[in-house]
Parts: C-alpha cells; structure tokens; sequence
C-alpha cells in the first residue's frame, strides 16, 4: 500500500514555454522546459492537448498576451484541465498578475503545476498553495478597493459614471443618463407583461419570441426580467453607490443606504406601476422564504458508490446510505467508523509511514544523483566539442579528422539533451508526489482526537478535501484519498457494516 503512487487519471494539460532572451543567453532552451513539462505530463498519466509559447517576451506583464489570452479561453472552456511550467516565475513576474492567474483557475477548477516549486495543486499540499495565493489576492484587493472607495461617493454626486453598466433601457449621453430609443420601450412593456402575467419567466418567454434581445443580443432570462423590474431607475430615480464585492469578490453586497447617491432620470413607468410590479416580486419572494431549504446532512454524499458504479443515495426512512439498483446498504454511522478507521489505521502506524516516507527519500535522492551525473556527463561532452573545434579552426587537425572526432560528440550531447529534461521530471514528480504525502500524513496524525469534536462543516470540507471516491461492495470497502491510493477494508469490518 503505497501512499505515493499516483492514479493515473485520465487529462488534457496545456504547456507554458516562457524563455526569456537573456535566459535562452544562459543556455535555457524552450525545447528543455517543454520536453521536461511533456515527461511529467507522461509520468502523471496525462496527455499534453496545447502548448503556450511565449519565447523571448519579458515576464513584466504577460496578462495581454496573445498566448495568454488562448490558454485562459482553453481553461474556461475545459479544453484543458491544468497548466505545467517550470517555475513561478515563468508564468509572470509581476505578482499582480500571478494572482490574477491563481484567482482565474481557482474560478475554472483548473491546476496549477509548476515543476521548480513542486506545486501540484491537484495534489492536497498544492491545494495549500491556492488558500495562501488566495489570501494574499484578497489583502491586494482589499489595498485597493480602500484606495477607491474615497473617490466612489464624490463621483456619484458629481453625476459621473460609475464602473458598472447602464441599466437597460437607459444610455451615457452628453454626460447623463437618458433614455435609450431601441432599449426604453422594451423595458417599459417588461412591466406591462409582468403586471398581467405576474411571472418572471413568462415575460422571458414572450419577449424572446417577439425578437426582443438583451443589450448582448443574448435571450431574456427569468432573472434578467426579475433584476430588471427591481431596477427604480425605470420610476425615474436612478440608484448609484450602493452595491459593494463581498467577502472574496464572487457577490455584491448592499451598502447602507446613508451612502447610495440617487439621481433623478426620466422615467420609463409610473411610481405606481413600479410599486405594484415589486410589490408582487416581495410576496413571491415571502412564500419562497416559507418553503425550508434542502441542506446536505450525510458526510459522504456525493462520494458513495456501489461497487456497480451508481452512487448511493441516503434515504430518511432508513439513515443508511442505499443503491437502489442492487439494494445494497451501508448504514451512514458505520460507514464513517470505517472511513475513520482506516484512514487513521495507516497513517498512525509509525513503522508504515516511516517505511514509506525512507522509500520516497530514498527514491529522491537516487533520481537527483543520476540527474547530477548526466549533467557533468553533458558539461565533459560539450567541452570536449568546444577543444575539437578550437583544433579544427586553429588548423591543427584537418576537416575529416573533425568530423570522425565530433560526429561521436554531438550525437552523445543530443542523447543527453534528451535524457535531461526526463531525469529531471521523474524527480518533479517524486518531489510533487513526497510532498504531498508528508502533507497527508501530518493532518491525518491529528484528525483521529480531533475528530469527535467537529461539527458536520468541518468534517465535510475534511472528506471532500482527502476523499475521491468511496466504493462500497460485498464485504469491502475501498476508500481512494485524492485520487492518490485506493484502501480497503477487512473483512470483517465490512462485513458487520453492510446491511
């Protein structure tokens, strides 16, 4: 049972090749970074579907670059799943930017793989790197937004645009906001329709099939009609400096109304229609609230699977978690006995995670003194290329002599140029892989006396951070952390589990 292989998961990765000129003047070829990329790809189990390349352009700002643009378009589109480079650096000098990148495939779901830093965030211990570039990008965001904010509340009252759009409807023009000829009669019958069919998503529906189009040209939406009727600038007073990013950018939240700045406009509706139109909103939105949300309760849902490969569901009735197909079941507090039990069963055990952490150690150690050896191979090959030519132009060997003395040389040197980058990415992996596992170790160590004390919040963000999938079958149980490792049960156990 070893707790540094890697599941070979199936994966389309994306290469970053940024060489500066100065570095490729040191002898830091693109080919090397992309070869060594291309075998840690290979040894992951992963298949390399794009590669970015940026020769020659300087690492001050890359966010506007071509390259740039199409990997993160590949990202967002799931194109590829992942981006290996060679260092930090490589992906952008300037921090701002290298956490606009953190930010942007934390938002994808995509990794972030670089080799110099042994950063794997598909790995729980690069997952750490995310929670620490994600604090630093939130500080930054926070400097900023203090330095903003003092400007927002006099350009409001100035009458100045804001950042943010226009409300539909309604146009920038000769320095305030007016009435937009093709958007305002659209907006205005928005109203109409809603005051006789009271429901967001019918108004949608029949504005759409009138050829009606969002400012985007994109298809009217429930929730674009909902915002949109919500809006007063329609009853001719627009609202501006009252929304804010919450905590970690991903929402607006209201500020206090002392500071929202209002701006009479002309208006699209009446007072009257607009109140009626929201006050209907208000009672919808009351009843909403009466119905009591649906919360996930079990621990482990949504990574239970019954050995036929359907998940597992928990059912009230019975509190066990059940396949409906095949009527197996597993009851939710014995199930986590197990998970418990297991987990701590390896990791607690001195001799085994000792045994494991020597044979990574060892396993690194091996692969960098083969890695150290094939470099002062490759420096004695090349010297010895430099003093063949040096005789050749010096005239003291003819050209036959030089061909049979350096052809032998240049075809060694390109066998090492090729061996290199895959020593060197063997030992990217250990390092990924040894890091990782000490990371695993060292939480697992006091997750068995803390784990009683937790609240359900706690423990699910502990499962779904270690746990890939959890395969329930006759008389076993297989439990994969990460993707990393599969354990199982024994019989006995597993036996007395299963209902």
């Amino acid at each position: 049972m070893s707790i540094l292989s890697k599941q070979q998961e199936q994966r389309t990765v994306g290469i970053w090749i940024r060489v500066s000129t100065e570095d490729q003047a040191k002898g830091e070829s693109p080919e090397h970074h992309e070869q060594r990329a291309r075998y840690y790809a290979e040894a992951r189990g992963w298949t390399v579907g794009e590669v970015y390349h940026l020769e020659a352009v300087s690492g001050k700002t890359v966010m506007e670059h071509p390259e740039t643009k199409r990997m993160l378009k590949d990202i967002r589109a799931k194109k590829i799943g992942g981006l290996i480079f060679s260092k930090l650096a490589r992906l952008a000098r300037n921090t701002k930017e290298l956490l606009e990148f953190a930010d942007l495939f934390r938002a994808a779901d995509a990794d972030l793989i670089s080799l110099q830093e042994s950063i794997d965030t598909s790995t729980p211990a690069g997952r750490l790197f995310y929670t620490m570039i994600a604090a630093m990008a939130q500080w930054e965001r926070e400097e900023i937004a203090d330095r903003v904010s003092a400007s927002v509340m006099v350009r409001a009252k100035l009458g100045k645009p804001l950042n943010g759009k226009i409300p539909f409807g309604y146009q920038w023009k000769d320095k305030r906001i007016m009435l937009h000829p093709t958007e305002g009669p659209i907006r205005k019958l928005m109203y109409e329709l809603f005051l006789e069919y009271r429901r967001n998503r019918a108004v949608a529906r029949m504005l759409n099939e009138r050829g009606c189009r969002t400012r985007e040209g994109r298809k009217f939406t429930g929730q674009f009609v909902e915002r949109t009727l919500r809006d007063p600038t329609a009853k001719g007073m627009h609202r501006a400096n009252y929304t804010a990013h919450a905590a970690g950018g991903k929402f607006r939240a209201v500020k206090p109304e002392s500071e929202w700045v209002w701006t009479k406009v002309d208006p699209i509706v009446s007072e009257e229609v607009w109140n009626t139109c929201n006050q209907h909103l208000d009672e919808r939105l009351k009843n909403r609230k009466l119905r009591p949300a649906k919360v996930v309760k079990h621990l482990f849902a949504g990574l239970t699977y019954c050995s036929c490969g359907k998940k597992m569901y928990v059912f009230h009735k019975t509190g066990k978690y059940e396949c409906v197909p095949c009527r197996r079941r597993i009851p939710s507090m014995d199930l986590e006995a197990c998970y418990m039990d297991q987990l701590t069963g390896f990791f607690l055990s001195p001799e085994k995670v000792s045994a494991e952490l020597a044979h990574a150690n060892e396993a690194v150690t091996e692969q960098r003194a083969l890695l150290s050896a094939l470099e002062i191979e490759q420096a004695k090959v090349r010297e010895e290329m430099t003093r063949a030519y040096q005789l050749y132009t010096g005239k003291h060997i003819e050209a036959a002599d030089f061909e049979e003395l350096y052809k032998p040389l240049r075809e060694r040197s390109r066998q090492l140029d090729d061996e290199l980058p895959r020593r060197q990415a063997a030992v990217d992996v250990l390092q990924v892989d040894h890091l990782s596992s000490d990371f695993i170790v060292s939480e697992t160590r006091e997750l068995s006396a803390r784990w009683p004390t937790l609240d359900y919040e706690e423990k699910r963000k502990i499962v779904e951070t270690l746990t890939d999938r959890i395969t329930v079958g006759d008389g076993e149980i297989d439990i994969s952390l990460c993707g990393k490792h599969p354990f199982e049960t024994n019989g006995v156990l597993a036996s007395q589990a299963l209902a």
